[in-house]
């Protein structure tokens, strides 16, 4: 296996000398190949998902113009994240992912912080992708059945998803890797559907400028700009978990090229589809109060029934339902990968639990377990708040994002010690990963923020408190405490492979 090196870097071997070059012990096969990498984190990110879950969030922060002007500022940021981080990747491509880079460039407890804030946006994720996928299946049952969506069955349709997405982790990468795959094709041919359909079907649509300067405020802040700020939600939550490319080297082929390419390409076709996504949404908008009002419980919905009536509504609604399956499926594998590492490397609670590898597939299965478990108790506040859904999405956001951005950090403070992997920025890379640094700072600030106005006696309550920062503060505690009592077992494991582990990798997908 031979690439274009970057001076200096080190002698490229195949992929599992590379792995063993970093302290691992080949154990998960490479079944994976560069299309099945990219499709992994293209379907983590979802714009029909993300940008369909948060849409009626975005009409009450800063509405179209926000959405619209946000989703192109915030795709720009994210992208110069992305490059900086796939080009630490590209050196480290391990399923430990973020974690281990920062161990690597920084020491111990950069590596040890870094893993437990990305373990808890990943699971933020899951719990966010899902659950928002529950309420889309709720809104199809609405119009279907006449069914009426109520935090309690919305609740059991979460779990019934949570379990389908850990019965098909069970099967293997394999079929992952296929389903992943498939889910790129559905979303590109997705969103056409969905715009052409409403491009075409109504006799009436809104202005282009609607869509590039109506800034609507529901908040009850006063403040534009902070409205505004907030708004940037929609597109940041969207643009996220582009890391399980990272997550999911171990088991693809030519990873230190696919992997940093993986993460690269699912946020610039994301970014395109996406604003043709949004735009097509907020041009059909026939009744704006009456989209936010929706019986259907979800905004894009009730766009879909204006514009095109029950029976097509139905039809594009099944559509994004299955590209969010297809999502959250894909979340539970990147999420399930990162407990394995992390309990691999002896820094969770019951590592040796965690760690352990299925014979009969090679996959995480109790990874997937927790990974599954723990998404439902972060979603759980959903059934007694009306913004816990947004304080989930919250969570995700301020947990992975800061965790993009360590090793980013830490391979521009080793300046000229670290040595690129074959896929790298160049003259570029200063200049791309301080503008990553400053914007992850920003906005992981922003989403501590209150999101809804305090009451008029200016009392915080259970529908306006921000559970993102507790949920923040409560993960970087237990890492500490943790950190004093366990860190001695934190390590990197013994290299070597066996002869049949070998065989299997030789059956790439």
């Amino acid at each position: 296996m031979s690439y274009t090196q970057h001076s200096g870097s080190v002698p490229r071997l195949d992929d599992d000398a590379v792995l063993r070059e970093l302290g691992y012990d080949p154990q998960l096969v490479r079944r994976m190949g560069a299309f099945g990498n990219f499709g992994i984190s293209f379907t983590v990110i979802s714009i029909l998902s993300g940008c369909m879950t948060l849409y009626g969030f975005g009409l009450i922060t800063g509405g179209p113009a926000v959405m619209t002007w946000g989703w192109i500022l915030v795709g720009a940021f994210v992208l110069c994240v992305g490059a900086a981080l796939a080009e630490v990747t590209s050196a480290y491509p391990t399923s430990g992912g973020l974690y281990y880079m920062a161990h690597q460039l920084g020491g111990p407890r950069w590596g040890w912080y870094t893993g437990w804030l990305n373990l808890l946006g990943l699971l933020g994720a899951v719990a966010g992708i899902d659950y928002g996928a529950a309420q889309f299946v709720g809104a199809f049952a609405s119009l279907q059945w006449g069914f009426t969506p109520t935090p309690e069955s919305i609740m059991v349709i979460f779990v019934a998803i949570l379990l389908l997405h850990a019965g098909l982790n069970l099967f293997g990468v394999r079929l992952v890797n296929l389903l992943n795959s498939v889910s790129v094709w559905w979303h590109l041919v997705g969103v056409a559907v969905i715009v052409g359909a409403l491009a075409i079907v109504p006799s009436h649509h809104q202005s282009p400028s609607f869509a590039f300067t109506t800034f609507v405020n529901d908040t009850g802040w006063s403040n534009p700009l902070y409205v505004a700020a907030i708004g940037l939600l929609l597109a940041q939550y969207t643009f996220s978990g582009y890391d399980a490319s990272a997550h999911l080297s171990e088991e693809t082929t030519k990873a230190q090229i696919s992997a940093a390419r993986g993460i690269v390409r699912s946020i610039w076709v994301s970014w395109i589809a996406g604003f043709v996504l949004l735009f097509g949404l907020t041009w059909s908008i026939q009744d704006y109060a009456g989209t936010q009002a929706s019986a259907t419980g979800v905004p894009p919905a009730q766009i879909f029934l204006d514009a095109l009536g029950t029976s097509g509504a139905k039809a594009l609604l099944l559509i994004v339902i299955v590209a969010q399956l297809f999502c959250g499926n894909a979340e539970v594998a990147a999420a399930s990968r990162m407990v394995f590492a992390f309990s691999r490397d002896g820094a969770l609670p019951g590592s040796a639990m965690w760690r352990r590898i299925s014979r009969r597939t090679q996959t995480p299965n109790r990874a997937v377990w927790l990974s599954v478990a723990v998404a439902l108790v972060l979603a759980l506040p959903s059934l007694y708040s009306p913004v816990a859904y947004g304080a989930v999405t919250a969570i995700n956001v301020i947990g992975i994002t800061p965790a993009y951005i360590i090793p980013v950090y830490l391979r521009r403070r080793a300046g000229r010690r670290f040595v690129p992997g074959p896929w790298h920025l160049g003259r570029w890379s200063a200049l791309v990963g301080w503008v990553a640094v400053g914007w992850v700072v920003l906005v992981t600030v922003l989403f501590c923020l209150p999101q809804s106005r305090p009451d008029a006696r200016h009392l915080v309550t259970v529908s306006s408190f921000n559970y993102a920062p507790i949920a923040l503060a409560a993960v970087l505690a237990l890492a500490w405490i943790w950190w004093r009592v366990a860190h001695r077992a934190y390590s990197t494991p013994v290299a070597g492979t066996s002869p049949e582990m070998a065989a299997i990798a030789e059956d790439v997908v």
